[in-house]
């Protein structure tokens, strides 16, 4: 075999990984994004679909994962080749724990829509997670460019998550302090925003990957945090 035919063999190796990762992607933004939409619009119908979906992202994983440790036995990279491949595999996990969040958020927001009696007006996720889903989408998009200024955009801008973030925690805590009557349906919401800040979280984590794939190091900044609330980080 000669060398031109391995590294074409090889192309076509990471070029699957990125195939994955894309696939990965594209299901965690859609799972996410109906998530919110069901929270948003008050559609109870369509959880179950996101709760069952989440399946799908496990089987990716895992499937990125073999594919990942098959290439690293038969082809023994190295330096960037190698980073290509270390990347993609954390990646997928990042990915999948968003899969994960947006389960979770559907399975609250089950919860609210069955035990809500006034709608708050007060209570919105809606421009959180807005921002959110655009980190995601254009960290992805950077990934799949292998641009490092674009994701170390988005690993900036959550900083705006955490002020959101902090802000929300805030207005949920009034609304429970104002009755018993809302403080469970207030709680699970108080769950979701959290939710929703973790994925912000992870976004940076991928944009950390891309960079690390492109310079071989990780950023040397320590991450802007802008989170001044304590509220819980429980995901299930």
């Amino acid at each position: 075999m000669t060398d031109s035919h391995i590294v074409s063999s090889f192309d076509r190796d990471l070029a699957d990984l990125n195939r994955l990762v894309a696939r990965l992607g594209g299901l965690a933004e859609q799972q996410f994004a109906a998530a919110i939409d069901a929270l948003e619009n008050r559609d109870v119908s369509s959880i179950d679909d996101i709760i069952a979906g989440d399946s799908a992202l496990d089987r990716l994983e895992q499937e990125l994962n073999d594919r990942a440790i098959e290439v690293i036995a038969t082809r023994a990279p190295m330096a960037r080749d190698l980073r290509s491949i270390l990347s993609a595999v954390k990646i997928a996990s990042v990915l999948e724990r968003v899969g994960d969040y947006a389960k979770n958020i559907a399975k609250r927001s089950r919860v609210i829509i069955q035990e809500e009696t006034n709608r708050s007006d007060t209570i919105s996720l809606a421009r959180i997670a807005d921002i959110v889903q655009g980190m995601l989408r254009q960290v992805l998009d950077a990934y799949a460019t292998g641009n490092a200024e674009q994701a170390m955009d988005v690993w900036a801008r959550d900083q705006e998550v955490d002020a959101l973030y902090s802000s929300l925690h805030g207005d949920v805590l009034a609304v429970i302090a104002k009755g018993a009557e809302q403080a469970s349906v207030s709680s699970h919401f108080l769950f979701i925003a959290k939710n929703i800040e973790r994925i912000g979280d992870h976004t940076t984590a991928v944009a950390e990957q891309v960079y690390f794939q492109v310079h071989g190091s990780m950023p040397t900044d320590e991450r802007p945090k802008a989170d001044l609330a304590s509220g819980p980080s429980v995901t299930t």
